[in-house]
């Protein structure tokens, strides 16, 4: 039988997108708790890996053994249940990210078009799982997230006719008139939203170029100096980062989203999103299926994105989710998603306000980081050290106590139960 707790050795991803170096949180968490993992100042650091998956699977710290093999092998750290529904594996892949370059614009298919994907185009699609995401901000967050209200994209087209001209005047036009006559059905303003959508993305790409060339110089013309976060600056931002790239148009139609520490942002299947900038704690369902179309040297499936997508129109501020107390605790909240595979806890304790908060055991397996302060974790006789940047797994059904030093101390938590409770 193995351990119920056991401190995990993560996997650091060096994408080009990430910090360099010790700007990277990624790599300040990771510096702090593993020596063993040497950082580079001239590499960077992109993403933190905590989990099964085959691409960087986390290890035990005391015996080297592969994370996957050891729940495989001991189906009661996940449940019987939750072993058999998911196959001798955890459902979900817990991550830190550090961007400093924008991401793609990209969706991730539901469960239905992830079979199809998958067996239509294994080699692109690798797996056949849907991809949920939640981000959770560490630091001051940007991101893209679904399209804006169809009045502020009326708004926008009528700001920036460099779009226009992209789309075509007539089918602007088209857009325009369909959304302002009030007997219009949702199901067609989404259709007329798609068809925009989609002459853009198809549109050729020297017409697109020579537009965002004229979008830019009219900018830097007019606002020199645009104030951050402002629809002006985040456009010439991240055009200078994907010169002449048709995801830039984009920025125009989607949610700019900014968030505080303690923010999130839940990612549904279908929907369009881009991480611009800043630290995030990330979990998904365990899955590599991305669909891009924007800000991205990668293989972009323009056709298999315009036409899942759905077309739903929310304002920036209904994208953003906090998260609310975990069983009355005054230390705990929880981000609980609409989804079975994983839930996020961030308990939050300081000997000033309240320096440990003891758990039930939850009924399914999770992943704790620390990741500001120094803490420990008790279970019944043992006391586990946690310091900033340390992971440990947790078996199903294993109570714990989490308790601050000397200063204040951050724990998140990822973790999976079949019947989520109502709180």
């Amino acid at each position: 039988m193995s351990d119920r707790i056991f401190q995990l050795i993560p996997k650091a991803q060096n994408y080009a997108w990430g910090k360099l170096g010790s700007q990277s949180k990624v790599a300040e968490l990771v510096a702090n708790a593993y020596q063993e993992i040497r950082i580079d100042n001239n590499k960077t650091y992109a993403e933190l890996w905590m989990g099964t998956h085959p691409n960087a699977p986390s290890l035990k710290k005391s015996t080297g053994e592969n994370l996957k093999d050891i729940v495989s092998s001991n189906p009661d750290l996940l449940t019987i249940g939750i072993a058999a529904k998911y196959h001798g594996d955890l459902p979900f892949l817990f991550k830190v990210l550090s961007i400093q370059k924008a991401l793609s614009i990209q969706a991730h298919p539901d469960k239905k078009l992830a079979e199809q994907l998958y067996k239509k185009y294994p080699n692109i699609y690798k797996d056949d799982n849907h991809k949920p995401e939640m981000a959770i901000a560490l630091t001051p967050f940007e991101g893209l997230c679904g399209f804006r209200p169809l009045q502020d994209i009326k708004k926008n087209l009528n700001k920036f006719p460099e779009i226009v001209e992209a789309i075509g005047k007539d089918k602007v036009a088209d857009f325009i008139e369909t959304i302002g006559d009030s007997n219009t059905t949702n199901t067609k303003t989404k259709k007329s939203l798609k068809k925009l959508y989609k002459s853009l993305m198809e549109q050729d790409q020297e017409i697109i170029r020579t537009q965002i060339n004229n979008l830019i110089s009219r900018i830097k013309q007019e606002d020199p100096n645009p104030a951050k976060g402002t629809l002006n600056e985040v456009l010439v931002r991240i055009e200078a980062q994907y010169p002449g790239d048709v995801g830039v148009f984009s920025i125009i139609l989607l949610n700019y989203v900014s968030l505080k520490e303690g923010e999130g942002l839940y990612l549904a299947a279908d929907e369009p999103h881009a991480y611009i900038s800043g630290d995030c704690i990330e979990c998904m369902a365990t899955s590599d299926n991305v669909v891009r179309a924007g800000l991205t040297p990668k293989f972009k499936d323009v056709d298999t994105l315009v036409n899942m997508l759905t077309y739903t129109c929310k304002s920036a501020d209904n994208q953003i989710v906090s998260g609310i107390p975990y069983l009355q605790s005054t230390t705990t909240v929880l981000y609980n998603p609409p989804i079975e595979e994983f839930s996020i806890l961030c308990t939050t304790l300081s000997p000033v306000t309240r320096q440990r908060e003891s758990f039930h055991g939850i009924k399914g397996p999770s992943i704790i980081i620390v990741t500001e302060g120094n803490g420990r974790i008790i279970y019944k006789n043992n006391t586990f050290e946690a310091c900033k940047g340390s992971i440990f797994f947790i078996g199903a059904n294993t109570p714990i106590t989490l308790e601050a030093n000397n200063d204040q101390t951050t724990f998140y938590r990822a973790y999976t139960e079949l019947l989520k409770p109502h709180l």
